[in-house]
Parts: C-alpha cells; structure tokens; sequence
C-alpha cells in the first residue's frame, strides 16, 4: 500500500519536470502526507494546473465523507471492478506528485520505515483516481493513489507498492486516453532499477512530525528504532 509520502520541492523543479504548470503563488511543503490532508495533484481535466486536493477518495454519491479515510488507496487488479472507483477510473484520472513515498519493513516484529525515491532525481508521478463530492456547501475534491506488485527494489520491504510513471508516454496517456484498457494497462511496478531507498527514524509514525529531519538517512551507529 501506500500510506504516507513527502512533497518537498520548488515551482523551479515542477516546472523543470512538467512545463508551464500553473503552481499558484506559494506551494505547501509536507515531509509527512497523510491520508485526509490535503496533496498536490495534476488531472485530466485540468492538465496544466497543480491542484490540492484530499487524499481518501470520498465518491460522489457516498453520504459521509468519512468513507474516504478507508478509500486511500485503490488496487489495479480490482480498481475498474469496486463501486468506490471504478467511475472514477473511467472519468477521472490523475497524478499524484511526491518527491518520496514511505514504507515499513517488519523486522524482528518491529516496522522499520524506510523513505522511497526516484533514482534519477525527479519528482515521482504516481496514479490516482479523483472525484467531487457535493455533500456540504463546498464541494470536496478527493483522491486516491493506485497500488500494484512490488518491483525487485521494493519486494523486500512490502508486497504493495504505488504505480509510479517513469515514463512520460504513460504519463500522458494516463490523463488523456479514454480507452480503459489501455488506461489498465499502465498500472505496472515501476521498471526494476527506477527507485533507491533507505531507512529513516521513526518519527514519520507520528503525523505530527514534519520537517526535513525525515528525510534524514539513518547513521551507521544509530537505533534503527530510535523515536
């Protein structure tokens, strides 16, 4: 699965990356994303504007927006299947943007998190699915990020990870195809060789800590489980 990541960059590398993106006055920098707060994305219907939406898929006909703590992510063998999203995926695609993703490796029955990067620097481009819920006065616009096997660098750590386009052709033809099978056909590990990774303390368990100490690699000579 995928259940927390970072969004650390500038306007100066999302524009290196994706163009003339419209990123607004000022971005919100979070080393500790978690699910209902609110992330960037880049959608289909708006491909050329950053976006902050809440993460936790809240359907458009659900009648509690609660649904969407339990809708954070969506599996690609049954995303065109589930009620939850299989309009969405059909109607509204996105990007979800981060510059890492964190997992926990269960080690001598303790999680050790590690933080999970492209290897090549750039910003990682994970697929998601959005929707507009009009339950309040203002409508919600949620998300959700789409999981798939682990590649080889990621096998050791989870047998989930999110589908992460290295390719710009995919990226393109997420947002823009309307053909589902083709859509489907993208929601592949990313290639082997494509992500690095290392561990990082266990402050990120507690969404309260946020700050680029996360990011920060874990010394030799230091508890692994150290808080």
């Amino acid at each position: 699965m995928c259940g927390r990541y970072s969004f650390s960059t500038s306007k100066e590398k999302l524009r290196e990356q994706f163009g003339s993106v419209e990123t607004g006055q000022n971005l919100e920098i979070n080393f500790n994303v978690a699910p209902t707060q609110r992330g960037y994305v880049i959608t289909d219907d708006s491909p050329g504007t950053l976006r902050q939406f809440t993460w936790g898929l809240v359907p458009f006909w659900a009648k509690d927006r609660k649904i969407g703590s339990r809708l954070i992510n969506a599996r690609s063998e049954t995303i065109a299947d589930k009620p939850s999203f299989r309009n969405a995926v059909r109607k509204r695609r996105c990007w979800v943007l981060a510059d890492s993703f964190y997992e926990w490796k269960r080690t001598d029955g303790k999680k050790q998190p590690f933080r999970i990067f492209r290897t090549n620097g750039e910003l990682l481009v994970m697929a998601g699915i959005w929707e507009t819920w009009k339950g309040e006065e203002e409508p919600l616009h949620t998300y959700t990020i789409i999981t798939t096997s682990p590649n080889e660098e990621m096998a050791p750590v989870h047998d989930r990870m999110p589908v992460i386009f290295t390719d710009l052709d995919q990226q393109r033809i997420w947002l823009e195809t309307p053909e589902l099978d083709e859509a489907l056909e993208l929601l592949q590990p990313a290639p082997n060789g494509s992500l690095e990774m290392y561990a990082v303390s266990t402050k990120v368990n507690n969404v309260r800590n946020n700050g680029p100490e996360l990011h920060e690699p874990l010394g030799e000579q230091g508890d692994l489980f150290n808080q």
